[in-house]
């Protein structure tokens, strides 16, 4: 061996070192007999270092898995005997080999095992029992080899081949018929041997029997020697948990519903007389998280077997099922109140599935009907914050507490469905008595309170919001709740916790709001001072303004009297804040845009006459103007690059401040109705010349294509005399992310303005395609992903691009483009449906092409068109789909096919029965198609039914295909 090399295999050794030692490692996995080096390494134990050792092995193993078939019958036993060699040397070592080491031989064994066990090793277990016997550190090995073995055949996360997947279930068939009792008695042996001196191998085996209980014979498991000695180890506190999980394995096993009742039963007898249903008197919440998973397990099996009795008819057991169900939900409801959540979360699974169980029942019984109480009330206190929750800084317990909380909402939904009217009686019994001494109440009981009526909205599920209408007796106690809500005062409480819940809570209920208007006023103010929009914490201003912009949106007929005072109240709040002034502001940008879109919807749904919104909206949109103006002044002559960019940053937040306050139009209409036009005409003159500023071009170009993006909609044919110098500045100098963004712009405004645009389109469309070219062609590193996929973007963004010029009814604009550029377009589509494996933009293509065919491809179509349709047309809707890269597997790449099949239906119907000619004496001979196959190919083409042909389409290619 290359000694130099084995020294790159420790953790410590320099890059250099590494590099070689990976280079190495190759070479030997390549060459032919270095596995032979590696072995004798093992067998003799030539090295002491446990990563040369480790290193020996990662060689055997590549050897096995891949390059087996290769060898020689002699090499092949030389293998086995290595790895039974080194096994015996196990039982001598002085020391046990790390654990990673024996983890990579257990692997080994494994992937031998799997490879020859049904061939030339049938008997692999009993030459391993035989070497390793009782001796703790060959049963160590032994274990590890099992559960090796386990995972290559049943583990459910590797992917395996059909292949792969029958030979496993052949080795398990042979398994269960050769060896398995004697695998079982090796395992009881070794749990009987070593339950009291050694806990790991104990544990390990546990393990073992656990992983296999699945899928061998259960009676060899679930029977009084074995189950009295996994019970003997629920009490022995180093191998409880293990033994819990083993018992897990063993009542999740699939089997007959009245066998899997008993089985669960007598287990439930055994652990209830032995005091482990006592959950008061444990102390270990470890053990207690196991034993919660258990009891889970055995009581969502017995649901299972209700299930089946039930659907088979089998009254009787079925009976006795629900009996047997209905006597583990106090344990159940023990475990769900528990105050360690990991035990309670362990439990919901059994909780809502039984009350799944009483949601089918028709008649609930006094018993049940205290059950649901209970578990609701357990819900209610389990979805209350703990006093070590940190507000300011959530960490991994905190986003565990709100999983957990999502999984308890579940819970509360179930409930609902259950029985609506108690979950109603008890939120509300709970909310009044909690809101009327709310200052003298912790914050976590508050907060669970509001969070419960907050949560009633989606458990009682109403069409629309419409809780406040219908059922009287629901809506009366939702207004009741609603209006202490919002007049009791809680909106001061000093928790941030509890004042994000009540404003969450107002968003949630605001159709109150029109049912008790004269409440508005109170919460408004909350919204606009030191509660929410200036409270102390950013996170709760925050989440305030996203929420004050959906309240003044969803009450916006509500909100006339108040408007002049929101718009002052939130005038400071509308400061851009420059960079600077160091002046930290209220709000970030990102929350700002939520309170610029609120004023736009305040103004433009007022009740105002045309000219007060106009002033109202110039108010409002006047000061980003003149800051934008001497922002982009300072940032020409900024020289620091950092400085640059905080002020484009900041330019391109006053341009999206103003795209915001125009969300509140739907079209051009209501802008000319608001008098609002020349305003945002205004702001375009202003924001365009940012668009030829050399510095930041990015953010600057960004930002004010989405601003006229949003002015294609609301002015409509006013902005086209914007475009083409915008155009022209932003074709200049330009990467392929900024095309892939411009591209979408020319789209929008093609498919809106169609021929009025069409000189315009003819001007700028060879410069665009100039442009998409260049980028294209500039070489790129060979493995650069990432350049790779924004070209991909790129070519279906141009696609895209003449599919819309040709779906708009715009062909002139490519027909006038002069005779060389048009063949140049079509040659570039024609490449894009064959020779690149994108079925996305192929897909594009096609529509492309069936569309100019459908446009040129009659007899007064333009000159040479008919050939080319003949010459490339027609080849492509062959070679693309017979590429290798054509999978027609692929659900987009049948979407491409599909409009492949069109485009052949369309030059059929263009050119007839010349079409047809063609293909049958010229094009499919030529493609060494038998004539009988060309006979049944025109005649699905002639079918009058495209549907008929694209189905022909695919079966044709699938047996083309080798």
């Amino acid at each position: 061996m290359d000694e130099q090399a084995l020294l790159g295999l420790n953790p410590n050794a320099d890059s250099d070192f590494r590099q070689r030692a990976l280079a190495y490692f190759e070479q030997l996995k390549i060459s032919p007999d270095a596995w032979q080096v590696c072995a004798e390494a093992l067998a003799q134990r030539t090295y002491s270092d446990d990563h040369i050792k480790f290193f020996c092995f990662q060689v055997l193993e590549h050897q096995v898995k891949y390059k087996y078939s290769e060898l020689t019958t002699v090499q092949q036993q030389l293998i086995r005997e290595t790895l039974v060699s080194w096994l015996q040397a196990q039982m001598l070592n002085p020391q046990p080999e790390k654990t990673f080491i024996r983890n990579k031989a257990a692997q080994v064994f494994a992937l031998l095992f799997v490879t020859e066990y049904l061939t030339k090793w049938p008997k692999f277990f009993f030459d391993i029992l035989s070497v390793v016997d009782l001796n703790p550190r060959g049963v160590d090995l032994y274990l590890r080899i099992l559960m090796a073995i386990d995972s290559e055949l049943v583990d459910r996360d590797v992917v395996h081949t059909s292949e792969e997947a029958r030979r496993n279930t052949l080795i398990k068939d042979t398994m269960r018929e050769q060896c398995i009792p004697n695998l079982v008695e090796s395992w009881y042996q070794i749990l009987q041997n070593y339950q009291y001196t050694n806990s790991e191998v104990t544990c390990q085996c546990l393990e073992v029997v656990g992983a296999y209980v699945s899928w061998i014979d259960l009676s060899l498991i679930a029977n009084d020697r074995f189950i009295n000695m996994l019970l003997g180890h629920m009490s022995i506190e180093v191998l409880r948990e293990e033994a819990c999980d083993c018992l897990f394995e063993i009542v999740n096993k699939g089997m007959d519903p009245v066998d899997k009742m008993k089985l669960v039963e007598s287990l439930c007898q055994v652990l209830q007389s032995a005091g482990f249903f006592s959950i008061d008197r444990e102390e270990d919440v470890d053990f207690l998280a196991r034993f919660s998973k258990l009891v889970n397990g055995m009581g969502q099996s017995l649901i299972v077997s209700w299930t089946k009795l039930i659907k088979n008819g089998d009254i009787k057991n079925a009976q006795e099922a629900l009996q047997a169900i209905e006597t583990k939900v106090a344990l159940m409801l023990q475990l769900l109140i528990h105050e360690d959540d990991d035990i309670s979360s362990n439990i919901i699974g059994f909780c809502y599935d039984y009350l799944h169980i009483l949601k089918q029942l028709t008649v609930l019984s006094d018993q049940q009907k205290a059950n649901v109480e209970a578990i609701m009330l357990a819900v209610m206190k389990k979805l209350t914050y703990d006093e070590e929750y940190n507000f300011e800084n959530e960490g991994e317990d905190e986003a565990m507490f709100v999983e957990y909380r999502k999984q308890l909402k579940l819970l509360l939904d179930r409930l609902a469905q259950v029985s609506p009217e108690l979950l109603l009686a008890s939120v509300r019994r709970v909310f009044s008595s909690t809101l009327q001494n709310w200052q003298t109440t912790r914050f976590m009981e508050v907060e669970v309170a509001i969070r419960l009526l907050y949560m009633l909205a989606e458990a009682l599920p109403v069409s629309h919001g419409a809780h406040f209408s219908g059922d009287v007796s629901k809506a009366s106690a939702l207004q009741d709740m609603m209006r202490t809500l919002v007049t009791s005062g809680v909106s001061s409480y000093q928790h941030t916790s509890v004042t994000l819940e009540f404003f969450e809570t107002v968003v949630r209920y605001e159709k109150f709001f029109t049912v008790e208007p004269q409440h508005i006023p109170c919460v408004l103010m909350a919204f606009l001072d030191h509660r929410g929009l200036r409270h102390s914490s950013a996170k709760v201003r925050s989440r305030t303004a996203y929420l004050f912009s959906r309240f003044v949106k969803s009450l916006n007929k509500q909100m006339n009297p108040f408007i002049e005072d929101i718009l002052n109240r939130i005038q400071d709040l509308l400061e851009l804040s420059p960079p600077e002034n160091g002046y930290q502001s209220l709000l970030s940008s990102d929350d700002q845009l939520f309170i610029y879109e609120t004023a736009g919807v305040l103004i433009v749904n007022s009740e105002y006459p045309a000219e007060r919104k106009q002033a109202l909206m110039r108010n409002l949109l006047t000061p980003l103007m003149e800051k934008f103006k001497i922002l982009l002044e300072k940032l020409m002559l900024a020289q620091d690059e950092e400085r640059q960019a905080s002020l484009a940053d900041c330019l391109n937040h006053a341009v999206g401040f103003a795209s915001r306050t125009s969300k509140a139009f739907s079209n051009k209409q209501t802008v000319k109705q608001c008098g609002c036009s020349e305003v945002y005409l205004d702001c375009l003159q202003t924001f365009l010349p940012a668009l030829s500023c050399p510095l930041q071009k990015d953010i600057l170009r960004s930002g004010v294509r989405t601003f006229l993006h949003r002015m294609i909609i609301c002015l409509e044919e006013e902005v086209l005399p914007f475009i083409p110098s915008a155009s022209e500045h932003m074709l200049k100098d330009c990467e392929a992310k900024d095309l892939q963004e411009f591209i979408p712009l020319i789209n929008q405004i093609t498919a809106k303005f169609k021929i009025q645009v069409s000189p315009f389109l003819q001007q700028m469309f060879m410069p665009l395609l100039h442009a998409i070219f260049e980028v294209l062609l500039r070489p790129a590193e060979e493995n650069d992903q990432s350049a790779a996929l924004e070209k991909q973007m790129l070519r279906r963004s141009y696609f895209a691009f003449l599919q819309t010029v040709t779906g708009s009814g715009m062909s002139e604009v490519i027909a006038n483009q002069g005779a060389e550029n048009v063949e140049r377009v079509l040659v570039t589509v024609i490449q894009g449906a064959v020779e690149y494996p994108d079925p996305i933009a192929q897909k594009t293509c096609f529509i492309i092409l069936s569309k100019l065919v459908e446009l040129w491809g009659g007899k007064d179509g333009p000159v040479g068109f008919a050939d080319f349709v003949y010459k490339h047309i027609v080849p492509a809707c062959f070679l693309a789909p017979l590429k290798q890269t054509f999978d027609l597997a692929d659900a987009q790449t049948v979407l491409a096919l599909s409009e492949c099949a069109v485009t052949l239906k369309t030059i059929h119907l263009k050119r007839g029965p010349e079409c047809v000619q063609y293909l049958q004496q010229e094009y499919l001979p030529s493609l060494q198609v038998a004539p009988e196959i060309i006979q049944e190919f025109c005649q699905a083409l002639q079918q009058p039914d495209a549907k008929v042909f694209k189905n022909y389409l695919k079966v044709f290619f699938q047996r083309a295909k080798p």
